[in-house]
Formats: C-alpha cells, structure tokens, sequence
C-alpha cells in the first residue's frame, strides 16, 4: 500500500503495518499517489515522480515548468475513477482555508 504524507511517498506492507520504503520528494504537505502496473506515480508539489514500486527508487522526474505547484491529479487509464474525488475535496479545504486567512487578515486590519 501506498501513502504520499509530507512530501514523500511511503510504502507499506498491506498485510503488517511495517514500512518497506520511503522516497522524499519535495517539499509539500500533499503528494498525490497513484499505482500503475509496476510503478508509484507521484505528483507534489506541481511535479510528477515515478516511483519503482518495489524499491521506491525514482525512475524519472518531470518538474511541468510553467504549470505552477498547485495540486495535480494523476489519471490514467486504470485509475480513471478513482483518484479524482479526493484531490477535488482536497482543494476544496484549501480555498476554503485560504478564504478564512484573507477574512481573518481583513478583519485585523
């Protein structure tokens, strides 16, 4: 199993608990995590990261110059439903936190 925390991408094994790998990739609180065949696609901090799944060891990095480092989904063609949901509810709480702050900002000022 697969968890991206804080700018890594941990594996776990599914039937244990215990960590079997842990890959740093960049500074973010959200990495988006997604299992294609033999690897772990990453997206934080808005670039792209594919991961050996068994190793964690990154096979190729993509940084999307000129996109900005917003959230990025990963669809592919056998995640297509599955990904989608989470990072439009992640992005929701982020607008929403940032709407509170610039609020919060306004009314101290």
């Amino acid at each position: 199993m697969f968890i991206g925390i804080k700018g890594s991408v941990v594996a776990l094994n599914r039937a244990t608990g215990q960590k079997v790998w842990a890959t740093q990739l960049k500074r973010s609180d959200f990495v988006n995590v997604v299992l294609e065949n033999d690897a772990a696609l990453a997206a934080c901090h808005g670039e792209i990261f594919c991961l050996n799944a068994l190793t964690g060891k990154i096979l190729w990095h993509n940084p999307l110059k000129g996109f900005c480092i917003g959230l990025a989904m990963i669809a592919t063609e056998h995640n297509r439903r599955s990904g989608a949901a989470f990072v439009l509810v992640e992005k929701s709480r982020r607008d929403e936190e940032a709407a509170a702050s610039a609020s919060a900002s306004a009314a101290s000022a």
